[in-house]
């Protein structure tokens, strides 16, 4: 039998399913340039070249997809992507990386690794996810786990393997999270 040479799809995924609760409003609606955030993250990422892009919470106004699990943080808006799409190489982005440029993004897109996620070096997110038979097995295995704790994004890549990337520190400067006003005021300026 042969083997498919067709390649999976590339999609971007912004994860915008937090109840946002140290920033103590919606991190998703703040203004980024005039607009959305949300909407600035959706066209950072269709700015790298995936083929599509979706969005992790429930967002009806973009399309988004709902946690199956309410509450369990950004894996639980994974388990809802894969939920939803086939096999794919995701491309993940927080929402609250409003510095994130399509360059940087395009490292993580195209780098050349057999680990099942690559990230950059001292950072969990932005990612690059095997979404496959073996990803969603761990993804069912953290979200039916006891222990809340184990389900986080560092868990997941430990499970699939995981390289990293370097930074240079203009690239760094690029992942502040805005998770609070303080954060959100340095990024802003």
């Amino acid at each position: 039998m042969g083997t498919s040479t067709e390649a999976v799809p590339r999609i971007g995924v912004v994860l915008a399913g937090g109840r946002s609760s140290r920033m103590g409003r919606d991190k998703a609606l703040l203004s980024w340039q005039g607009r959305p955030l949300l909407e600035h993250q959706l066209d950072t990422l269709h700015a790298t070249g995936v083929d599509t892009v979706r969005v992790s919470g429930d967002r009806p106004a973009y399309g988004g997809i709902a946690d199956p699990v309410a509450g369990v943080g950004p894996l639980g808006g994974l388990a809802g992507i894969a939920a939803a799409c086939g096999d794919a190489e995701l491309l993940i982005v927080p929402v609250d990386m409003p510095r994130l440029q399509p360059a940087l993004l395009q490292r993580l897109l195209h780098a050349a690794t057999a680990a099942g996620s690559t990230h950059f070096e001292g950072h969990v997110l932005p990612m690059r996810l095997r979404l496959d038979e073996h990803c969603r097995s761990a993804l069912a295995a953290l979200m039916d786990g006891s222990d809340e704790r184990a389900r986080s994004l560092r868990a997941l890549q430990q499970r699939v393997g995981a390289s990293s990337l370097p930074l240079n520190a203009a690239e760094e400067a690029q992942l502040i999270d805005c998770n609070t006003e303080q954060t959100w005021r340095e990024a802003c300026r």
